[in-house]
């Protein structure tokens, strides 16, 4: 009887099953290397990247600060002036920022008025008001408030900034400040010297510093969270507040503005027609328009009196960056 030995193809068969094998406890023995690498904490961290140093100097047509003001609804159009804004020659921010580009030379303070739509299209209006809507008006807001940080924060590194915004530009800024203090805002938060919002719709007592008396009620967009129709969408409040801004950021709001202190009970989503033609009119009436005469302490500074006073205070105290 004749056996057979193993052939050729048998003895390579047996080799792959050995190397597989030993494969297989070598990956079985880097795998528990590694556990007990990371159960003992012995894997190296990553050596941190240390921030890029900011320059020495900024181009020589850079203002040291810009001042952003955002108007209110009404107060503004697409095709405005930012440096001379003449779309409504009774905003109310004027009374804020003409007076800052009386007092400072443009190298100082770069004062720019956010031009967009500013309307307030009530969706149950017969027959349609032919305005743009709530949506449409702030996100045109934002969005061009946003782009004008980014572009100076790209081209004067060393720029630092004022905001303030009015009404539903008091939304828009708050909502820009919002970011920045918490990391995602388009300039860093150090470089922000204050925000001040006067009768903002996302207004929430305690955030922010209140300037004046500090009225019971929420802003509007708050009584109204989840409200979501026609253009109108009432976002509540800003989730997680002004994170590293929250000391910086100061509200400014009369007793009787429903858009910044409105009564839960006055405006209600589920009575859809009747919160919205309060809203509407609560944006001409005569509480909300009048902030150029509200008194907010006992000296009988008013609303736009004390932010002008306040941002000339920033502006004189702010660096002095070195120019190129």
């Amino acid at each position: 009887m004749m056996v057979r030995r193993p052939g050729r193809r048998s003895r390579r068969t047996l080799r792959n099953v050995v190397l597989l094998l030993l494969l297989a406890i070598v990956v079985i023995v880097a795998v528990i290397l590694l556990i007990i690498y990371l159960i003992s904490g012995r894997v190296p961290s990553p050596i941190p990247v240390p921030p890029p140093k900011p320059p020495a100097t900024q181009p020589a047509s850079c203002p040291d600060v810009e001042l952003l003001a955002i108007p209110g609804t009404w107060e503004s159009s697409p095709t405005d002036d930012p440096h001379n804004p003449t779309a409504n020659p009774n905003a109310l921010l004027l009374n804020v920022t003409r007076p800052l580009q009386q007092q400072f030379p443009p190298q100082r303070v770069d004062v720019y008025t956010v031009p967009y739509v500013a309307q307030f299209s009530n969706p149950v209006a017969f027959p349609p008001d032919g305005q743009q809507s709530y949506n449409v008006s702030r996100k045109q807001g934002t969005d061009r408030a946003t782009a004008e940080l980014t572009r100076m924060h790209h081209d004067c590194p060393l720029s630092t900034y004022v905001i303030v915004g009015f009404s539903q530009g008091a939304v828009i800024a708050g909502d820009i400040a919002a970011q920045i203090g918490q990391g995602n805002g388009p300039v860093p938060a150090d470089e922000v010297l204050g925000v001040t919002l006067i009768a903002d719709g996302r207004r929430e007592p305690g955030q922010g510093n209140a300037v004046g008396p500090s009225p019971p009620g929420v802003g509007a967009e708050v009584a109204l969270k989840g409200l979501s129709l026609l253009g109108i969408t009432m976002t509540g409040p800003r989730p997680g507040g002004f994170g590293d801004l929250a000391s910086k950021v100061y509200n400014i709001c009369a007793p009787g503005d429903m858009i910044c202190a409105a009564p839960q009970d006055a405006l209600n989503p589920l009575n859809i027609p009747g919160s919205l033609a309060k809203l509407v009119a609560s944006a001409g009436n005569p509480v909300h328009a009048q902030y150029n005469s509200f008194v907010v302490d006992q000296s009988g500074t008013t609303a736009t009196q004390w932010t002008a006073h306040w941002a000339a205070q920033l502006i004189s105290a702010a660096p002095h960056p070195a120019h190129s």
